[in-house]
């Protein structure tokens, strides 16, 4: 068995049909993980759907209810850029309730996995780019609500600028917020991380592994975070349809390390969630994702984790 739990749920699959957004990835990715023999069933835990308290301490009470009721209008389903359901309700309260048992197996076992998660432009009181729920936030004040942690860093390596945690984070010295994303990319309105590393476009392995190092573990002994929210996007990969950088699949496994094991060298704890990966084969968007879970038990087995207060 795997040294940390893999939290999935077979309603993250959004059935979206023929749209860019794979939300089939997250069953293919379970499947692959047992076939492949990485996983055995007793290594997956179910997640329950998140209560709408919990989504309230990310996000404002009129949004929850529109999103419970069906009551969007016309202009919020187009900025959301998906269609609305009641599968896609329960798809995001699943991811959230999927994240906040993620960020409480860490906090016990060094790593937590959801297969699914990181709708990261998801905004307090509106969604936007395929995201309806910040799960990553939710996590996170959940965690702090219980009174597991008082300080989370969220390291966001998406292609895309994570604005929806920005924005629900803004002002709140509790929570460190690190975004490396292409520039020139959506969304257009980028509000401020506590560190944002604007990428140019095209950039590769070298100059991502050394900008992301450069910012990232300054940034992790200063704060020192309880706790830290990776998430892990595969669109920055070079065969990306919606990013513009061209990191490889192994700068790719490389970023993963970095993240990974710095976290756990200060023996901080490390909940990951996936976020975007648009491929043109959803296979690559896989292989990335897979190759995450990969590394993270790779680098828990060589640096360990010592819960806190543990003996």
């Amino acid at each position: 068995m795997l040294p940390f739990r893999l939290v999935y749920h077979e309603r993250y699959d959004l059935h979206f049909g023929d749209h860019v957004f794979p939300s089939k990835k997250f069953k293919w990715l379970h499947d692959r993980m047992l076939w492949t023999r990485f996983a055995v069933k007793e290594d997956f835990v179910t997640p329950a759907p998140a209560a709408d308290e919990d989504l309230l301490l990310a996000h404002d009470r009129a949004w929850i209810e529109k999103l419970s009721n069906g009551t969007l209008s016309y202009q919020e389903i187009l900025q959301l850029e998906v269609p609305y359901s009641r599968h896609l309700v329960e798809g995001f309260w699943l991811a959230a309730g999927g994240s906040m048992l993620a960020a409480r197996l860490a906090l016990d076992d060094g790593i937590g996995y959801n297969l699914g998660g990181g709708f990261h432009h998801a905004c307090p009181d509106h969604g936007e780019g395929f995201c309806a729920i910040n799960d990553i936030a939710v996590a996170v004040r959940r965690a702090q609500r219980d009174g597991l942690i008082e300080r989370a860093m969220v390291v966001d390596c998406d292609v895309h600028h994570g604005n929806g945690t920005a924005a629900i984070f803004a002002g709140d010295a509790s929570v460190f917020t690190l975004s490396i994303h292409q520039y020139n990319n959506y969304p257009a309105y980028k509000p401020p991380s506590s560190l944002d590393i604007d990428l140019d476009d095209g950039v590769a392995d070298d100059e991502y592994l050394n900008r992301l190092g450069s910012g990232y573990r300054p940034a992790l002994k200063m704060f020192r975070p309880e706790l830290i929210l990776y998430v892990a996007g595969a669109d920055p990969f070079f065969g990306d349809q919606l990013g513009g950088l061209s990191l490889t699949v192994d700068g790719l496994r490389e970023r993963d390390r970095l993240v990974i094991r710095a976290a756990l060298e200060e023996g901080v704890p490390v909940a990951i969630v996936l976020a975007g990966g648009y491929a043109q084969s959803v296979e690559d968007t896989v292989t990335i994702h897979a190759n995450t879970a990969e590394v993270a038990k790779e680098e828990l087995e060589k640096v360990g984790y010592r819960k806190k207060g543990a003996r």
